[in-house]
């Protein structure tokens, strides 16, 4: 069953509360979301660190209930 894409902006805005979290169906199917992130938590963490932190928020849904998620992170721009 797909996820909802409420239910993965809340789960990410649950970790990171500052997030401005953006989401897109990629094919229609609810299973392949691609999701931009941005978010002051990732300042001074590399990629590989603030894809981590986004996985670990999404509490082990990715690859199971979250099919496929194309990441895109950054700290905001100051």
């Amino acid at each position: 069953m797909p996820m909802d894409p409420g239910e993965i902006e809340r789960m990410i805005k649950e970790a990171l509360p500052d997030a401005d979290v953006k989401l897109e169906d990629l094919v229609g199917d609810g299973d392949h979301w691609s999701a931009t992130v941005v978010s002051s938590a990732f300042t001074g963490k590399t990629r590989v660190q603030q894809h981590q932190l986004i996985y670990a928020a999404l509490q082990g849904r990715v690859g199971g209930e979250l099919h496929a998620l194309a990441l895109q992170t950054s700290a905001p721009q100051t």
